[in-house]
């Protein structure tokens, strides 16, 4: 990444240059520099991409490869990210900004996705039903669905790339990806290495390029037979309306405002770091953002006080340093869009305790300060809409029950925290909350053992966990007579 290149698709198990011969660039936004140009997609790529992956999804090397041989794949796949891992970490970082020290934690822990998928993949199976003719044998089995199209996202691109590449192949189908375009390089590194680990040519392919050409093509093309979406909700309703009109299953993990409750009996040191970790960690860019944090009015100012400390001596500056503690926002647009929310918080009302201005970090970039927002409700839009950056919302309550309803008081459902040290409020917590994943005393937890679904309009489909196998298979029900007596005529009374 050091020197501009120029970076092609990935379609068939080889780069291919863009039918339009059309380049973008992309640029690091710690320092704006231009890392690279890539291929600008469109319907004619995505058209021999899928085109790709349905011959290898038909060629028998793949289609009669065994369960227990697919998952060796996997394995390897997964040995090869963990070989290449620096490489793949400093691509992100310079790609999207991300730390550096962020980056190497998620490439530590990124091949047990597929780890955890070779071990599944000889587990899909059927069952045999029970029927009212003990002659006639019922069976069912899962099989995979034919090429799946993936769009991915540009806060963490190799990470919710594998979260659909993974359970995708375990189950036997090819893929498609177009990643963002602010973010392409690691995904096309990471076609190659599931080349390089023994997929055949054409069952992970990947076409880079905007969302409007080359997404909107991958979503209408025919020949898909699923489509699995990471990104904002608006597009997330139009990506299901377009697949619902053709019966074509969609996985959508979509936006977040997440709740962080901290009640009186909370250990305050932890819960103002986990407040932190929920809101500044990534720069904010992450749908499980702990954005609204909703404190018992006993330990409010305590909370503020310890949270806004440490938010002020955050340090800002190059992602590439270890000591830096916040890295810039992936693009010049998402830095702009986080400045202009703060500002209609001012307009509504709401007092900038720290933080609210941009910055270029010393090095020229797209930064934003850590910003927290008090003398807020849940009426404003800064606590209503999701910002997406380094912006928290401060709030007091009073009972557990004015809880519940201030933080299930929005259009999102994706997570939420607690902090109790009383047993029986976090269960009851956890039961009330609409919200498809809870933390109680932690936050940002995961793990590819662990389904993750989003409620209300954070999502539809499960990610991670044995759950997701199915939104990669369909089940098929067999009904075979095993007796030797003739078939009865069906216009003849049986008595």
């Amino acid at each position: 990444m050091s020197e501009l290149t120029t970076s092609q698709h990935f379609i068939g198990g080889a780069r291919v240059e863009p039918a339009s011969g059309e380049y973008f660039e992309s640029t690091n936004p710690a320092t704006r520099r231009v890392l690279y140009r890539a291929a600008r997609g469109g319907a004619a790529d995505i058209d021999r991409a899928v085109t790709a992956a349905r011959g290898a999804y038909e060629d028998a090397r793949w289609r009669d490869l065994s369960q227990t041989r697919r998952g060796r794949l996997l394995r390897r796949l997964g040995d090869l990210i963990a070989e290449n891992a620096e490489e793949l970490a400093r691509m992100e970082t310079e790609d999207n900004g991300k730390l550096l020290r962020e980056m190497r934690g998620q490439l530590a822990t990124l091949p047990e996705y597929y780890h955890y998928y070779a071990g599944l993949a000889d587990k899909i199976h059927g069952d045999v039903v029970p029927t009212s003719d003990r002659r006639v044998l019922n069976y069912t089995a899962r099989e995979p669905l034919g090429v799946v199209g993936a769009i991915t996202p540009w806060n963490s691109p190799l990470t919710l790339t594998s979260s659909k590449l993974a359970p995708a192949l375990c189950a036997g189908n090819t893929v498609v990806i177009k990643p963002s375009e602010h973010t392409s390089a690691s995904v096309l590194r990471l076609a190659e290495l599931a080349l390089e680990a023994g997929f055949p040519p054409g069952a992970v392919n990947v076409v880079t390029g905007f969302g409007g050409e080359a997404g909107q093509a991958l979503v209408d093309h025919r020949a898909l037979a699923k489509i699995s979406f990471t990104g904002s909700t608006a597009t997330g309703s139009r990506i299901a309306a377009a697949t619902a009109g053709r019966f074509v299953g969609s996985t959508l993990e979509l936006g977040g405002k997440s709740p962080n409750i901290v009640f009186e009996d909370a250990d305050i040191a932890n819960a103002a770091m986990g407040v932190v970790a929920g809101i500044f960690a990534a720069a904010g860019q992450t749908c499980i953002a702990g954005s609204r944090v909703f404190a018992h009015r006993s330990v409010y100012d305590d909370l503020l006080e310890r949270v806004s400390d440490r938010a002020r001596s955050i340090r800002i500056g190059d992602p590439l340093d270890e000591k830096t503690e916040l890295g810039p926002l992936a693009f010049e647009g998402q830095r702009d869009k986080v400045a202009a929310y703060v500002d209609i918080g001012r307009g509504e009302g709401a007092r900038v305790l720290t933080g609210g201005r941009s910055t270029d970090g010393g090095l020229g970039g797209f930064f934003y300060e850590p910003t927290i927002l008090v003398d807020v409700d849940n009426s404003m839009r800064v606590v209503r809409e999701e910002i997406f950056g380094p912006v928290l919302a401060v709030m007091p309550f009073d009972t557990e029950e004015e809880a519940v309803r201030l933080a299930n008081d929005t259009e999102y459902g994706l997570a939420a925290g607690v902090w109790t040290q009383n047993l029986a409020r976090a269960h009851r917590m956890a039961a009330r909350l609409d919200a498809g994943t809870v933390w109680v005393n932690t936050y940002r937890a995961m793990s590819p053992m662990s389904p993750r679904q989003g409620f209300k309009s954070s999502g539809a489909g499960v990610e991670h966990g044995t759950e997701t196998i199915k939104e990669y298979t369909r089940l098929k029900s067999v009904w075979i007579n095993t007796g030797e007596e003739p078939v009865a005529d069906p216009f003849t009374m049986r008595s």
